[in-house]
């Protein structure tokens, strides 16, 4: 069975930093890429950071500059990091790792909370 395991969110002030991780379980095959996604209450769930097997990076205009991604490849597993600095209020959302393959289906971590205190 695939998981996609989040760790690393919780409760920071503003210009603070927090680093997320996200592990993957199980047989995973044809990764296309990897990513976080994040939901504010009342707004849509946004891409946040994406970075492909080829190891190109994309990222939201809003944390350009202030948020890296970053993948480890071990074996079976691999483990994508989203390393966030100089977080704002506006940074306040549920997380999501994300893992996009070449073939559906895709997967999705179970989300976890960061939230940005001013």
């Amino acid at each position: 069975q695939v998981q996609l395991v989040e760790s690393g969110g919780g409760l920071v002030q503003a210009g603070g930093s927090l680093r997320l991780s996200c592990v993957t379980s199980g047989s995973i095959f044809s990764i296309n890429a990897m990513g976080w996604y994040r939901q504010a209450p009342g707004k849509q769930r946004e891409l946040v950071a994406i970075i492909t097997n080829g190891d190109s990076t994309n990222y939201a205009d809003s944390v350009k500059g202030r948020f890296t991604i970053s993948i480890s490849r071990d074996n079976a597993k691999n483990t994508v990091y989203l390393q966030m600095n100089s977080l704002k209020p506006e940074d306040t959302a549920v997380y999501y790792c994300y893992l996009k393959r070449l073939l559906p289906p895709d997967y999705w971590g179970q989300g976890t909370q960061v939230t940005v205190s001013s």
